[in-house]
């Protein structure tokens, strides 16, 4: 249970903060997560880098599909992509859950 919280504590505080601050506030969202919830540092890395991976790769989506693919297409062509926008998403969405779970494994590991 405590999983399936982190993970959606995670999202929506990283969600407000990223409103008000930079793409960077992810790691900061997650690091507080992983302190303030107590489990084990790879079940933090795991709850951080899904809270993040589902949060960014619905925001991309929802931004795709709210411009008609425009951007996305131009950019998945410049990138070794081959076109893909589904592609582009899942590589936004990777590297963005990537630095969440990291800084949530530090979170873990520090309050060890």
């Amino acid at each position: 249970m405590k999983f399936i919280i982190s993970i959606l504590v995670t999202s929506l505080l990283s969600f407000a903060a990223g409103l008000y601050l930079g793409w960077w506030s992810i790691a900061l969202a997650a690091f507080i997560v992983a302190l303030a919830i107590h489990q084990r540092p790879f079940r933090a890395w795991l709850s951080g880098f899904l809270g993040l991976f589902l949060l960014w790769g619905l925001l991309a989506w929802w931004i795709d599909v709210s411009n008609q693919h425009i951007l996305s297409k131009k950019i998945a062509e410049v990138l070794p992509l081959g076109g893909s926008t589904f592609l582009l998403i899942l590589v936004t969405a990777f590297f963005g859950a990537v630095v969440a779970g990291f800084a949530a494994l530090t979170g873990s590991y520090l309050r060890k």
